[in-house]
């Protein structure tokens, strides 16, 4: 197992009702600035019932925080912020809406161009104070509830953006305020959650044999009630363990000590930005092509995904491993999203586009190891257009 530490202050409140604990949760006698996205919170009265759980407090809104959250509109709360004197964010929505606040957070107390923020990759950034947050959670997906890091988008790209000052003091994950999500919206959540996981799993061998079986787990949960909660929204079981499983898959814990390989989040980063599909669907094409791709680096793991994760134990190693590269595809597939990339417009010739934008970006040198070049990932591109 590799050197690692591992810090995470996040206060998580999970179950039904519990919103009205947002003013034990929430300092009183202060100003409060609300963040959402669309108008979701304030059609099934998310919001409504928020602002009623913080009394005694001066309460500021800001709505329009995009999915895949812009810089520019983020400046505008960060001005907000400072004309009114807010001491407090509390983020109430998804992945988007939480990133957004983490980076207004950050930006409010910056001295600097704020827009040096997004240059700092996956280091954290020259900061020493922040503005506390909490996060409601509406939409499981991206475990930013309970991690440090925020993707923010600007000019074409997104650039990934960490402090562990952009923990969460805490999160509410209320199950039951996800079940009026799009299918669309929780099928993208699950993959985004698988993704995470086999992100920090199917890497090479390092003897993290708990961040192993911790992530096998996620994983087989996933499977098992993926399909369902879409299926049955209000099956309470179903999407309390997918709103956990979307917590745990990136809150650091099974990436502590083990290598990771983001390939997946990056290249799709570049689909979003450039086609605007959404970042679930761009990890549903990706990952089995980059599997596919990279088999015999990843050789050893993918055996022990087949094995663990998809009880696949005859055959031969590589048709083992390809019947659970196929098993992955179809399990995106029957959440009800399309895994080749001709399915969403995009034709070959734009291929070229998407390597330059990863040479733009400096994305030259992905994997766990450093070396799946831009010719590699043009390699996976080119089997992500139809995956024959």
């Amino acid at each position: 197992m590799l050197n690692f530490d591992y810090y995470n202050p996040t206060h998580i409140v999970f179950g039904k009702d519990r919103l009205s604990e947002l003013d034990a949760l929430v300092p009183k006698g202060i100003k409060v600035l609300i963040l959402y996205g669309g108008g979701s919170v304030k059609k099934f009265k998310t919001l409504e019932k928020v602002i009623q759980s913080l009394p005694n407090r001066e309460i500021f809104e800001f709505g329009g925080i995009e999915p895949n959250p812009k810089f520019t509109t983020l400046l505008k709360a960060v001005d907000l912020v400072k004309k009114e004197k807010v001491d407090f964010l509390l983020a109430v929505g998804g992945g988007s809406v939480m990133d957004g606040t983490k980076f207004i957070s950050l930006a409010s107390h910056y001295d600097g161009e704020v827009k040096d923020l997004l240059t700092h990759g996956f280091q954290p950034v020259p900061i020493k104070t922040a503005l506390p947050i909490g996060t409601v959670v509406t939409l499981p997906a991206t475990g930013s509830e309970m991690n440090s890091g925020a993707v923010i988008s600007h000019n074409g790209g997104k650039f990934p953006v960490f402090s562990p000052l952009a923990f969460p003091k805490f999160s509410i994950l209320d199950p039951t305020l996800t079940y009026t999500l799009p299918a669309i919206q929780v099928a993208n959540g699950v993959i985004d959650t698988f993704i995470h996981t086999v992100e920090q799993y199917v890497t090479y061998p390092e003897e993290g044999r708990f961040q192993d079986r911790t992530a096998e787990g996620i994983l087989r949960t996933l499977i098992e009630v993926g399909k369902k909660t879409i299926d049955n929204p209000t099956d309470y079981n179903a999407r309390a363990n997918l709103v956990w499983c979307a917590t745990n898959a990136l809150n650091g814990l099974i990436g502590a000590g083990v290598p990771q390989d983001w390939t997946t989040h990056m290249i799709g980063h570049e689909l979003t930005a450039m086609f605007g599909i959404d970042h679930g669907q761009t990890l549903a094409i990706l990952q089995p092509s980059i599997w596919t791709v990279r088999k015999d680096q990843k050789w050893k793991k993918l055996l022990q995904y087949a094995q663990r994760v998809w009880d696949i134990t005859e055959g031969d190693e590589e048709s083992r491993i390809d019947e659970a590269i196929e098993k992955t595809r179809n399990f995106f597939q029957e959440l009800g999203v399309n895994t080749q990339l001709t399915s969403y417009g995009v034709t070959h010739d734009k291929i070229d586009e998407v390597v330059n934008a990863l040479e733009r970006h400096g994305l030259t040198a992905l994997s766990e190891t450093g070396d799946l070049t831009l010719d590699i990932s043009r390699q996976i591109l080119e089997d992500a257009m139809s995956n024959k």
